[in-house]
């Protein structure tokens, strides 16, 4: 059984999700370094996935680092190190500007975006944003 939940959404590749959904495991906490990944059969069980997609799936989390296979043991999380604060901005610069032209497509207002962000964050188990309104010279009510 994977360790994680996951809800396919029509229009984006399922190795994508899966992918996405495993990332956001390790980074959660849901999975720590040392855990088994389910393997490529068990992945394709449990989600409805064809076989080759589940392969591919774990293929890109080896090739990013996230996951290693140990001989003998299985697939795992791997230790992950930490990168510098350049690298972790160009790790999400993709994904902020999505963030922005999706926001910006809504009509929705800076504040809301930074709100909604911060929202997600603490649901992540990240610090509490007080800090980042803080640093704009406002608070953000809840």
């Amino acid at each position: 059984m994977i360790p994680w939940r996951h809800k396919f959404r029509p229009g984006i590749s399922l190795c994508e999700q899966v992918v996405y959904s495993a990332k956001k495991a390790v980074i959660s906490g849901q999975m720590r370094p040392g855990d088994p990944f389910p393997s490529v059969r068990a992945l394709s069980k449990d989600l409805k996935i064809n076989p080759n997609t589940a392969h591919k799936v774990i293929a890109q989390l080896v090739s990013e680092g996230l996951l290693e296979v140990r001989p003998g043991i299985g697939t795992v999380v791997a230790e992950l190190p930490e990168p510098r604060a350049s690298e972790r901005i160009n790790l999400v610069g993709n994904e902020i500007e999505q963030l922005v032209v999706e926001a910006k497509k809504l009509g929705m207002e800076l504040d809301d975006v930074l709100g909604a962000v911060s929202d997600h964050w603490e649901r992540l188990g990240g610090a509490s944003p007080g800090t980042m309104a803080q640093h704009k010279g406002g608070r953000r009510e809840k």
